[in-house]
């Protein structure tokens, strides 16, 4: 009974895309993996250079070498941007759809009125710019953390209201906006005016509050991402489901995509952590999908430490060694990204960056597999693998990894 696995090492990026001159500017020139080789010239990461790293990244950055026997490719983005929770959707197969860039302030009347039609005590804070406070606990207002105008908050005092209750208010936001993402969240935080007292404003057009001035953060923090246009029914995980086949998410992945009839491994940051229970998964009989998250390397593009970036890398290239041992001859790898975030290109934000497909099944014919329009054809192979419908997007390129396929 066959395994798959997809190991994502979130924010791994392989050169810019060529559409950032026009969309996003600031990221010419980025190359994540490039640019922590080059500053490290005489280091190796052996399991990912046999896997064909250097194939994909497309030159020598270091004493690394391309791999003859290597089965690789690159994918680019289809959702705008370069976003964590929009890549792994599209990786389980979702067709991006373009949001609106709004600030909250331009959609706080319909919001209101659809909180206030929904039964919530519904108040205006603030002067000038305002954010809505709901049911004494609750605050909606911009993302003033992400790319600005594409995310709103619902930010919550967990010790006042439900986190069930918290999503609800998430879900009457994201029916009345079209912006990528609405993040429902809180914790403990005990004296709601510290939420209050976390109210900024950015540029004079954006106000919300300062997640991490909050308190949400400390104790007790509970998250659910909504992204616009996400429909978990034509995902992977649902439509391997309905042929039988178990999908196992651990590290970020799990706590951004939905997975009802699985297993998820949530609120994992440590990698070392996430390598052992997918090497543990790996092990178990049956057959299963499993998706594992390295977010590890993504915080250190954010901290623009290129050194702590290059010791998570290394520790993945162990683990790898480990999980390649451990593949029967009818499993199949898959290590790729979700984005980039170059952490020597003079900001701290994600990059819109290409990223690698290093790919593993006994008996692949060596080669490329091309740049892939999307993502989604990471998912849309998973589901031909299984023989489940395919999901809503993407194009399989299993019969370049089997040729003359047998089943399964």
């Amino acid at each position: 009974m066959a395994k798959f696995l997809v190991l994502v090492i979130d924010s791994f990026g392989v050169g810019a895309m060529d559409d950032v001159a026009q969309k996003r500017p600031q990221d010419l020139g980025a190359n994540t993996c490039g640019h922590i080789l080059q500053a490290y010239p005489e280091v190796r990461l052996p399991t990912l250079e046999r896997l064909g790293l250097i194939n994909a990244l497309g030159f020598k950055a270091n004493i690394m070498q391309p791999c003859a026997s290597a089965v690789f490719g690159t994918a680019n983005l289809q959702h705008e941007g370069g976003d964590t929770f929009m890549g792994h959707q599209e990786i389980m197969g979702t067709q991006p759809q373009t949001p609106v860039c709004i600030p909250f302030s331009a959609v706080i009347g319909p919001v209101e009125a659809a909180l206030q039609q929904a039964g919530y005590r519904v108040k205006r804070m603030g002067e000038g710019l305002q954010y809505l406070w709901v049911n004494d606990a609750v605050a909606v207002g911009d993302n003033i953390e992400a790319d600005l105008g594409l995310v709103f908050n619902v930010t919550a005092n967990l010790t006042l209201i439900p986190f069930s209750e918290v999503k609800k208010i998430g879900r009457v936001v994201r029916e009345q906006v079209k912006v990528a993402r609405v993040i429902a969240f809180g914790g403990l935080i005990g004296d709601s005016q510290r939420i209050h007292r976390a109210a900024e404003t950015r540029l004079d057009k954006y106000i919300g509050i300062n997640a991490p001035a909050s308190g949400a953060y400390e104790h007790g923090f509970q998250v659910q991402h909504m992204g616009y246009g996400v429909n978990a029914a034509v995902q992977v995980p649902q439509q391997l489901h309905q042929v039988g086949i178990s999908t196992v998410l651990i590290g970020k992945v799990a706590d951004i995509v939905e997975n009802p009839h699985g297993s998820s491994y949530q609120n994992l940051v440590d990698s070392q952590t996430i390598l052992d229970i997918t090497l543990s998964e790996l092990q178990k009989p049956g057959a299963s999908f499993i998706c594992s998250n390295i977010q590890e390397t993504d915080l250190a593009g954010h901290a623009q430490n290129t050194a702590r970036y290059l010791d998570r890398l290394q520790l993945v290239d162990r683990n790898l060694e480990q999980i390649l041992a451990h593949l029967a001859a009818e499993d199949c790898l898959i290590v790729t990204a979700d984005h980039g975030n170059d952490p020597t290109i003079g900001h701290s934000k994600h990059t819109r960056e290409k990223v690698p497909l290093l790919v593993y099944c006994q008996g692949a014919p060596a080669g490329d597999l091309g740049l892939r329009s999307t993502l989604s054809d990471i998912g849309a192979t998973v589901c031909d693998f299984f023989h489940a419908p395919a999901p809503q997007n993407g194009r399989s390129f299993l019969p370049q990894l089997r040729p003359h396929r047998s089943t399964i």
